[in-house]
């Protein structure tokens, strides 16, 4: 056996995205106001998969459009987690290639648990200095966009991140699927229609350019609780 094929490539964390859309496929409306429009079962659904994640990770203007701390949603929750044994509060990842992320966030107005921050190399050293008073740990993979082939073997091994579950938006998610990191996506189906060119959907971002190089997934689950359909895609 030569000593090339004996080095092991760096474990990954097993990526899961959740996401509620509209019937026609957004996530939210063309100006972005209405980003939340999904039922109570569904945000318990978002908290039941949060309980079982090492960490969540949501892109900047996720977290700042939505006023999102990324937190556990009650003791009920942080039960589960102990009973699972989990820590009781999950890490939480933010990603914004700029590093323009808010101060004022309201994230960093909660100190549950640490905060890490995923960034480039064009994110002005300013803007990394003022995100690393603020947040737990600030990282840089990549020159203009975050390299998550090199970041999430990275949370791993520093962070003991073993179930990483991305809450968007769509061009965060796009950038895992066109990496091929995401294994599963829970897809909240909501019957309501928001239209406009440019409203965003689960994936937007660069996208792929031949249906060769699409993302394929199966459907495992399918689950009709009210006027919504809860859906659990695997990668193929």
């Amino acid at each position: 056996m030569s000593p090339k094929s004996k080095v092991q490539s760096p474990k990954l964390p097993f990526v899961f995205v959740n996401m509620a859309m509209t019937a026609d496929g957004k996530i939210a409306t063309a100006n972005r106001a209405v980003h939340s429009f999904g039922s109570a079962r569904d945000l318990a659904h978002l908290y039941e998969l949060r309980a079982t994640a090492d960490a969540v990770m949501c892109g900047a203007r996720t977290v700042e459009n939505s006023n999102a701390i990324l937190g556990t949603g009650g003791e009920k929750f942080r039960r589960r987690r102990r009973q699972s044994g989990l820590a009781e509060h999950n890490l939480r990842v933010v990603v914004s290639g700029s590093g323009s992320l808010n101060p004022a966030a309201e994230i960093f107005k909660k100190r549950f648990s640490p905060i890490i921050v995923l960034t480039t190399q064009r994110a002005p050293a300013k803007k990394l200095a003022q995100l690393r008073e603020l947040a737990d740990e600030v990282k840089v993979f990549g020159e203009t966009e975050v390299n998550f082939r090199s970041a999430l073997p990275w949370l791993r091994a520093k962070w003991g991140v073993k179930r990483l579950l991305c809450e968007g938006g769509g061009e965060l998610n796009d950038a895992l699927f066109r990496a091929g990191l995401v294994s599963e996506i829970h897809l909240t189906i909501c019957p309501k229609i928001f239209g406009g060119r440019t409203a965003p959907t689960i994936a937007d971002g660069l996208g792929c350019p031949q249906l060769a190089a699409a993302a394929r997934f199966e459907l495992t689950s399918i689950k009709r609780e009210k006027a919504e359909l809860f859906t659990v895609f695997s990668r193929r």
